[in-house]
């Protein structure tokens, strides 16, 4: 998902918080030491910094070193960097360093639970923001004022937010495409053995353990059922017999857990998977037809268009949308942490 901001980065600051995920952290930093080695220049840099400075424990035992706020130069953008016990590793003085950024109309994201900060701050209020999917029930509860999208990242104004894991890699190259280019994006994604680089219409994998936590085991049963059957469906007769329910009892539960119909949760579930074939592999679109279990190639590019607005053939062609917003120049001066 993005939303209107603008984008001309090339300093960047990162404040850990105590067991940070590492994967996280060093994934968004090497695009940007990449970027520079491929283009032979130093076109980014980046501080790693925290309110008092010192190092900060990541959870993997490792530990990085930062230095004091009011101690680094100006930044475009700073990332919270989040990992496991998030809740107790924001304090006053992060708090207050976050806020204080935000005065000074620094642009603001986080990496992996890290978003919990910024929440926790009141500094995501009437944005759309990602987190990683072991934090988004919480989060939904506690922060009504803010919406959550379960994509991988989100860019909405003056706010950028990401999921976990490898998912900053994907955030980085995108926001930085639009000043080294595709060629230079593509060469780093080759450099990190990556086949495809995606973008913020991606969403996040939530375990299915997760994802159905309140609902009922026949309905678990059933969604796996759909995952596992994805070239042959089942009809509806067949995954209420086979999870011991009856196709109203099914129709009753998908409506209340997924606001939909189990047969159209179905229908998203292998056009999903056919996304991801057209845009990770080299499949023809009758071979994908056939593997998400379509009977004919003009019905799937209806259907497959009516969900994304794009047909089969443009998504083969087109390479990875950067969002007009992140490719625009950046209108504020950057300003210095302490004035």
């Amino acid at each position: 998902m993005s939303k209107s901001t603008s984008t001309s980065f090339t300093h960047f600051a990162f404040i850990p918080l105590n067991n940070f995920t590492m994967l996280a952290f060093s994934n968004a930093i090497e695009v940007l030491r990449m970027a520079n080695y491929l283009e032979g220049k130093t076109m980014y840099r980046w501080s790693i910094i925290s309110p008092e400075g010192g190092p900060v424990a990541a959870s993997n035992g490792l530990s990085v070193t930062t230095v004091r706020a009011d101690q680094c130069a100006a930044v475009d953008a700073a990332f919270v960097c989040g990992g496991t016990e998030i809740a107790a590793a924001i304090n006053t003085a992060t708090l207050d360093l976050l806020k204080h950024l935000a005065m000074q109309g620094i642009t603001l994201g986080s990496l992996c639970t890290g978003a919990l900060a910024l929440a926790e701050a009141g500094l995501l209020d009437g944005y759309t923001c990602a987190t990683h999917w072991e934090n988004l029930s919480a989060m939904k509860r506690s922060y009504p004022s803010i919406a959550f999208a379960p994509d991988l990242f989100v860019v909405d104004r003056d706010r950028i937010t990401c999921t976990g894991g490898i998912a900053p890699l994907d955030m980085m190259l995108n926001l930085i495409s639009g000043q080294v280019g595709k060629t230079t994006i593509a060469a780093i994604a080759d450099q990190f053995i990556l086949e495809h680089v995606r973008d913020h219409k991606d969403q996040q994998r939530v375990p299915l353990t997760v994802r159905m936590t309140s609902a009922r085991p026949a309905m678990v049963e059933v969604v796996s059922l759909m995952e596992a059957n994805i070239e042959e469906p089942l009809s509806l007769d067949e995954l209420a017999q086979l999870s011991n329910s009856s196709p109203r009892q099914l129709q009753r539960m998908f409506k209340e857990h997924m606001g939909m119909s189990p047969t159209h949760y179905y229908l998203t579930l292998r056009l999903r998977k056919a996304r991801e074939l057209l845009r990770q592999t080299d499949m023809s679109i009758l071979s994908i037809t056939v593997a998400c279990g379509f009977q004919s190639a003009c019905h799937f590019s209806k259907t497959y268009r009516e969900i994304f607005n794009v047909a089969p053939s443009t998504e083969r062609r087109q390479q990875a949308p950067v969002p007009a917003a992140l490719l625009a120049a950046q209108t504020h001066q950057p300003a210095a942490f302490i004035s």
